[in-house]
């Protein structure tokens, strides 16, 4: 257990987050799939490490534990392993995210899945084959994650691939910049209304392609929290002004709600979060948060710590994350004095009421929960449980805290 001392933030102090995991992962497949890529500042989470280790051993089983952006990208990787039979598998938490919207569209393709144990979740028993078939239907409403397994692969297919996404699309940022890494890797795809085309990958390198990986929008807005509340000014190493990551959405965010101004230093890649003085907080938050789910629990923490009535929409895929991040969500605010009330896709704010004492933040292994709920220091005293679980997209999180914190 975490025990984090009611403090105040330092000012002026720079943090370099880790490479993207998001972007990380992307580029260790592409990397295995047509070994000419050169990757600098990956990610050091433990999901990325995990894929890492798994696409550099040849056995028969894979164990991804509670990587889920591994066990989604590697289902179609080891489809296109021609003669080779994989079992992928994970943690009891993994047996219980679905899979089975990613499973249909590669059975679609040809490919031959097996559940080895519950219909529609892993572990499961891949046979890899030669992909023919050229275009496949796929839910819009599902994670990004199903969709950019199918895209990571398309360009090795002789064929090419034609992704046809029905309904609305969730999440269309992630699409956008899985597509992005392909065109500067030299794979050619579309996404025009909601057809993706992506074409076979027919130029091989003569030489490396160097790619130097974006820090992670999603650990940064941790960061814009503790701004927001302790309103002194920081800087982030190593951020892009024109981010692919749906999560950079962060620095609108809080520009316009909670009055932290971003700005970038180009020719460090650095950039700095500055408070507004007197900044006059909004009656009440009301977003969309569909493009940037993943940054909803930072965000209610935020407003809960300030007390500011919020509803996000949009929020459809937390369900099925590390935890059901919603139902996480109304446990855990309910300790900061904040009632919600959630559904499958929203959480509003219904009252505002004094911390409990002894505040001890449950993480239900979800490392989004612990360190969304660490500036709450900031405001009073509190625990977070399993602090470990931070390791799964930020290792150093605590230790970086410890430089920007001072116990009062």
């Amino acid at each position: 257990m975490k025990k984090l001392e009611k403090s105040k933030l330092t000012g002026n102090k720079t943090i370099q987050i880790s490479g993207s995991k998001s972007i990380s992962n992307r580029l260790l497949i592409l990397e295995s799939l047509f070994a000419t890529i050169q990757i600098g500042n990956l990610s050091n989470s433990q999901d990325t490490q995990l894929l890492k280790k798994a696409l550099s051993e040849n056995t028969e089983t894979v164990d991804i534990h509670h990587a889920g952006t591994a066990m989604r990208f590697l289902t179609s990787y080891y489809s296109i392993q021609e003669g080779k039979t994989t079992i992928l598998t994970g943690s009891k938490r993994m047996k219980e995210r679905p899979i089975k919207n990613l499973v249909t569209a590669l059975q679609n393709l040809g490919v031959e899945i097996e559940y080895m144990e519950n219909e529609g979740f892993p572990p499961l028993k891949i046979k890899g084959r030669k992909i023919t078939e050229t275009k496949v239907d796929v839910p819009a409403n599902i994670s990004s994650q199903f969709i950019t397994s199918l895209l990571l692969i398309a360009g090795k297919l002789e064929n090419g691939l034609e992704i046809n996404l029905v309904g609305e699309v969730t999440s269309r940022s992630y699409i956008e910049m899985t597509l992005s890494i392909l065109t500067n890797f030299g794979i050619k795809s579309s996404f025009i209304g909601n057809t993706i085309k992506v074409e076979p990958f027919t130029n091989n390198h003569s030489s490396i392609v160097n790619y130097e990986v974006e820090s992670d929008w999603s650990s940064a807005s941790y960061f814009y929290s503790f701004a927001a509340l302790g309103r002194e000014t920081m800087h982030l190493k190593s951020f892009y002004k024109e981010s692919t990551q749906g999560d950079s959405a962060i620095a609108k965010i809080y520009d316009e709600f909670f009055g932290i101004k971003t700005t970038f230093t180009e020719d460090e890649h650095q950039l700095t979060l500055q408070p507004v003085e007197n900044f006059q907080f909004p009656e009440k938050i009301v977003l969309d948060m569909n493009d940037c789910p993943d940054i909803a629990q930072t965000l209610c923490v935020t407003a809960a710590a300030l007390k500011i009535p919020f509803e996000i929409s949009g929020l459809g895929t937390l369900r099925v994350k590390e935890t059901d991040r919603l139902l996480a969500l109304y446990n855990e605010l309910k300790k900061l004095g904040t009632e919600t009330e959630i559904t499958d896709l929203t959480i509003k704010s219904i009252s505002f009421n004094d911390p409990e004492d002894n505040i001890s933040i449950k993480t239900y292994q979800d490392h989004r929960m612990a360190m969304s709920f660490a500036p709450f220091c900031l405001i009073k005293e509190l625990n977070i449980e399993e602090e470990d679980v931070v390791e799964k997209s930020y290792p150093m999180f605590w230790e970086d805290l410890e430089n920007l914190l001072i116990k009062e």
